[in-house]
């Protein structure tokens, strides 16, 4: 039996959102397909394992010292930045990293771990754009990465479908990066009613703040009553909703976004790569604008809502276990290159 040692350098304590429910379904899922997994004990030197399944770019040192140990390296970096990014922009990216490689000294670059997704004994990508963009940006061997979805629970799945309300819903944590606050004012312009969900990295937070100060100003509008930590009472939002709004500045793949497809939620995202090589064409799309520019947007989509067909459904957690069992058993029955 494979056994797999999990680890994410970011603690959940300090970011909470879509990551962590990810890594955490993700383990309860393998598990139930018959892997072991347990969680990294960077303290513990005694821990055995055959996997390092690793949530970000693990440093190059650490992954040649895994290997040299007899364990394989699994790299699951989250490439919201620049898989958000325009080509001219991407194009920039490739070419600097490669003048940096060929100028800058050996001991300076190698803290930048490119040389990770060349290492690894295999890349995960969430999406098939983010996974060109591990071969296209830093050199991954094309063959050693696979694309693996996001899994949704059976309690968003097996939903039962409810009348619509008048009410589009966004989950987001309340940060710059979601523009919460650019969906709320739009919201306002557009009188198109839109309930936020999540809450704020610090409660201390200035964005946070701007948002709250919008919500509470234009309640019949905006509704906002914090985070709802319950899956089912989630699940039957979803399917109350009249449609489901994410416009992030940036994204990977959106577990929020997924959880209400699986409820049947017509989609509204950010025009990003991530959002259409994930749905395509049963998704709305809005460009990254002002609020007053997305308000329009917004609108044309609240009006639509009542005709348009649900999402197709998307993998289950087991879908993916199942997915990852293939991967470990590959790169344990293979050398490092």
């Amino acid at each position: 039996m494979i056994r797999v040692l999990f680890y994410c350098p970011v603690p959940y304590a300090l970011a909470h959102g879509g990551q962590q429910i990810q890594i955490e379904r993700t383990m309860a899922a393998l598990q139930e397909a018959g892997a072991e997994t347990e969680a990294l004990r960077w303290w513990d030197q005694t821990q055995k394992g055959d996997i390092i399944h690793y949530f970000d770019r693990m440093p190059a040192a650490q992954v040649k010292l895994a290997q040299q140990k007899g364990i394989k390296v699994v790299m699951q970096e989250l490439l919201s930045a620049q898989g958000s990014r325009k080509p001219s922009q991407l194009r920039v990216q490739r070419f600097v990293y490669r003048a940096v490689k060929a100028i800058v000294p050996a001991g300076l670059v190698s803290r930048f771990n490119w040389e990770s997704y060349r290492l690894a004994d295999a890349c995960v990508a969430g999406t098939s754009w983010e996974a060109h963009l591990m071969s296209y940006l830093f050199d991954a061997p094309p063959r050693r990465v696979h694309v693996v979805p996001n899994g949704v629970e059976d309690v968003f799945l097996n939903s039962p479908e409810t009348p619509r309300g008048h009410w589009l819903v966004c989950a987001a944590t309340l940060t710059e990066r979601k523009r919460v606050w650019e969906a709320a004012r739009a919201a306002v312009l557009a009188q198109a009613p839109l309930w936020i969900i999540g809450k704020p990295y610090s409660e201390n937070d200035d964005y946070a703040a701007k948002f709250l100060a919008v919500a509470k100003e234009h309640s019949q509008f905006v509704r906002y009553e914090g985070a709802v930590s319950d899956r089912a009472r989630l699940a039957q939002i979803y399917r109350e909703a009249r449609g489901f709004v994410l416009l992030s500045a940036m994204e990977s793949r959106s577990l929020s976004a997924e959880e209400a497809a699986a409820c049947g939620c017509p989609l509204l995202l950010s025009d990003l790569p991530w959002a259409r090589s994930t749905f395509g064409k049963h998704a709305h799309y809005c460009p990254i604008a002002s609020p007053e520019r997305t308000a329009a947007y917004l609108r044309k989509f609240y009006d639509a809502t009542p005709g348009l067909p649900a999402p197709p459904k998307p993998a289950t957690w087991a879908d993916v276990a199942a997915q990852l069992k293939t991967i470990y058993e590959s790169v344990m029955g293979r050398g490092n290159k």
